[in-house]
Formats: structure tokens, C-alpha cells, sequence
């Protein structure tokens, strides 16, 4: 396997500095002022939500777009009480110096996911990102340790933690539908090609296809499975292996759009059209993680756990559980919701309609805007959010090595032994 010390200089340091005995708590906030980096599609959804949220006072916004700052200042102002101040130019550091904030958002691009959130608690305030918090591993110790060593909350706004479905197995899991965990699968499948080439993603994301070769958005699905699996809570990331398929989609959407002698139709992509990463937890448990952003094909997350006494999928959605269903039939998945619907969708559901995602964007910002107001600790934390991330680097290492092992680091420092589970909120 590849040695941990291989993937940090200083992980021999970092691991004789000691995490917190327990998850992050501090005092109440309220209301909570809000900084925000960021005013692209994601970052609107998120401003949109917070307007309709209690205890929320909108101080600053920042882009590189003047326009953006502009619209959202407006937007701001007309829900009232007050104009919150411009930035312009990408100027967070500033905004972060200047301005009198509790918490700091950023959607962003993903190479500025971490600069923000390190200036945000740097200067004292709670940090919130869009995914993935970071790129590479080196990134997210840079997370971990500034949220450490200045107390401050950092995580990451990984909407479909958030989402119906999700949450519902979540709690049959907590009830013990399903036995005991033994395996998962997910993914992020999402055809991708023409928003690659778009005036606004050929910038950055499609430089990421480019130049890497990996699983490079892994949060969506494997957040979830992750908090079934008690990880971070219980039990850890140990290694994964990770491999490519070879690179077809991009070239053939250009050269079928733009003409076989266009630049783009020519160009060398790094990205394999399909990845697969095999996960291995420490407790034995095991995780496919699968990236597929180049093909043509219905968009899925894969969302399926196996314990040992059923199994249940999102994609389609399914559900079979041993001695309930019908012997070797899978059963529609709603009809178990009104045994095990969460009781965050059970009481905020209607609240939630008409947001982002099926109401899942809205649900992540009310939760982490109240668990700042009550002083109560986030449901996702900075270890999760360097854990979850960790997997785009970690897959190009095991890629670049001919699919060779490689360990995760362990951002906790041993504490995941310890660190309470995830609670059904609501109960």
C-alpha cells in the first residue's frame, strides 16, 4: 500500500497533535450573520434559502462578477432589513478581515473551497463550503487543522445527506431494518458534457478532466452511505483501490458538436469516463464509489446498502428486507414510509418544497443555521468533510499506480473510536 507518509510531509507532526475528545460545540449564536463567497447557480440557491430561514442577517457578498454582487445585493435589500455590503473582484480575504461575521459560505470553483474557509476561521468565523471542500489531501489536513486550532466549525454543504430518501434509510438503519451493515454502493453518475463545455464550466471544471484522472466528486454518494456507516463515528476509512476506464465521451460530444477539428474535439482528457473505487473501512465494511460524468446515461447516485437482513437502493428506488417482503421481490420503497420517514421530513417537508434538490439545499441550511443558534454541534463536521473529500486524491494515486492500495489518512487521530453517531434529529 501506499504509505500515509507519502501523501503529507507532515503527517508524523499531525498526528501528535491531538483532536478534540469530542465533536465541536460553541456558545449560541443569534441571529447569525452571514458572509457569503460565491454568487454563481449554487451560491443563489443558498442566499435564496437563507432569506427564508429565522435568525439569519446577510451581511456581505463577494464575486468576481460585479453583476452577481449587484443582483444579490438587491435581492437582499428587498427582503429586508438592511443592503449588505459589496465585494468585488473575488475579494474574500478582505470581506473576512473587514467585516463582522459568525459564518462564511462559499460556492465557489473547487480550487477556492479551501483558500476561503481557512480565511474565514482564521479570522474567526464558522466555515461553510460548497462540495468538495477540497482537491487534495494536504487541502483538507489545511481544514482540519485551522478548525482545530481556532475552534471554529468548518463543513461541508453535502446536500443529499439532506435528501428524502437518504434520511428515511438512515433511520431504518438506526431502527435495525436492516440488520447489520455489510456493504454500500454509490456514485455520482451525471451526464456532464454539455455543462463542461458551457461558457461557465469550461473554465474549471472541464480543466479538471483535463488534467486529472480520478474519482473527482465523490461527496454526493458517498456522503450518505458514510453516515449509515457510523465513519468518523465509530468506524474509519482504511484504504481503497481505484481504476479508470479509458477517456471517450468528451472528445466524441465535441467533435459531434463543435466539428472533429475543433480544439476541444482534439484534446487530450486525463479523465476516464467511468471510475470505480473499492473502499475498505476499518470494521470491515466495504464501499463502491463510481464517477461517471462523460457518458450519456439517467442521472443516479446508486444509494445502495446491504445489511444482513436486507438491502435497499435509490436507483431505482427498491427495498427488500428478509422475512417482510415477499420472498425474492423487491418492494416499492415508499411503502415503507410511514414507518420510517425521517422526522426532519416529516416536520420541515412542506417548508422545503420548492427549494433546490427537492427541498434537500434548504434542509442543509436550515440545520446548520440552527444548530449555530441553539450552540449545538454541526451533523457534519471538518473530519467528515476532509474524509469524504480525501477521495479525489486518493483515487489518482491508486489510478496512477496501476489500482495499488492506498491508506487514508486518519483525520481524527484516533478519536473516531469515540466520537458519538449521528442521531435521528427530531426523536
Amino acid at each position: 500500500m501506499t504509505n500515509k507518509n507519502e501523501l503529507n510531509r507532515t503527517v508524523t507532526d499531525r498526528r501528535l497533535r491531538d483532536a478534540a475528545a469530542q465533536p465541536l460545540v460553541t456558545p449560541p449564536i443569534d441571529p447569525v450573520r452571514v458572509g457569503f463567497v460565491g454568487l454563481g447557480g449554487m451560491g443563489s440557491n443558498h442566499i435564496r434559502n437563507l432569506l427564508r430561514i429565522e435568525g439569519v442577517q446577510i451581511k456581505a457578498v463577494c464575486d468576481i462578477v460585479e453583476d452577481r454582487v449587484i443582483q444579490t445585493q438587491n435581492l437582499v435589500e428587498k427582503a429586508g432589513p438592511s443592503r449588505p455590503k459589496g465585494y468585488f473582484h473575488g475579494d474574500f480575504e478582505r470581506m473576512c478581515e473587514e467585516e463582522d461575521l459568525d459564518l462564511v459560505y462559499t460556492a465557489t470553483p473547487w480550487e477556492w473551497h479551501t483558500p476561503v474557509c481557512v480565511a474565514a476561521m482564521r479570522t474567526g468565523k464558522h466555515a461553510a463550503t460548497e462540495v468538495p471542500a477540497a482537491v487534495t489531501v494536504d487541502e483538507c489536513w489545511q481544514l482540519v487543522e485551522t478548525a482545530e486550532k481556532h475552534k471554529r466549525h468548518c463543513l461541508m454543504l453535502e446536500n443529499c445527506c439532506y435528501g428524502r430518501n437518504e434520511m428515511m434509510i438512515l433511520n431504518m438503519i438506526r431502527k435495525g431494518l436492516l440488520g447489520e451493515l455489510l456493504h454500500a454502493e454509490c456514485g455520482y453518475l451525471h451526464d456532464l458534457r454539455a455543462g463542461k463545455f458551457s461558457r461557465y464550466e469550461e473554465g474549471w471544471r472541464l480543466a479538471h478532466s483535463i488534467k486529472r484522472n480520478g474519482n473527482l466528486y465523490p461527496t454526493h454518494g458517498l456522503g450518505p452511505v458514510a453516515q449509515c456507516m457510523n465513519i468518523n463515528r465509530g468506524d474509519q476509512f482504511d484504504y481503497l483501490v481505484s481504476m479508470s476506464s479509458i477517456s471517450r465521451g468528451l472528445n466524441l460530444y465535441a467533435a459531434k458538436h463543435f466539428g472533429s477539428d475543433d480544439p476541444r474535439a482534439k484534446q487530450k482528457y486525463a479523465l476516464g469516463d467511468i471510475n470505480v473505487s473499492l473502499i475498505r473501512t476499518v470494521n470491515d465494511l466495504t464501499i463502491t464509489v463510481v464517477h461517471d460524468t462523460s457518458s450519456p446515461r439517467p442521472y443516479s447516485r446508486i444509494n445502495l446498502v446491504q445489511g444482513t437482513m436486507g438491502i435497499v437502493q435509490c436507483y431505482p428506488e427498491a427495498i427488500y428486507i428478509e422475512e417482510r417482503s415477499p420472498l425474492d421481490e423487491w418492494e416499492p420503497l415508499e411503502k415503507y414510509a410511514p414507518e420510517f420517514e425521517h422526522p426532519l421530513w416529516k416536520a420541515m417537508g412542506e417548508r422545503a418544497k420548492g427549494a433546490g434538490h427537492g427541498g434537500m439545499d434548504f434542509l442543509e441550511d436550515y440545520r446548520l443555521i440552527q444548530c449555530l443558534r441553539e450552540g449545538t454541534s454541526t451533523d457534519m463536521n471538518v473530519y467528515d468533510a476532509a474524509a469524504w473529500s480525501a477521495v479525489s486524491e486518493l483515487s489518482e494515486i491508486s489510478v496512477a499506480n496501476g489500482s495499488r492500495p492506498v491508506d487514508f489518512p486518519d483525520f481524527t487521530r484516533g478519536r473516531w473510536k469515540t466520537y458519538p453517531q449521528l442521531g435521528i434529529i427530531g426523536e
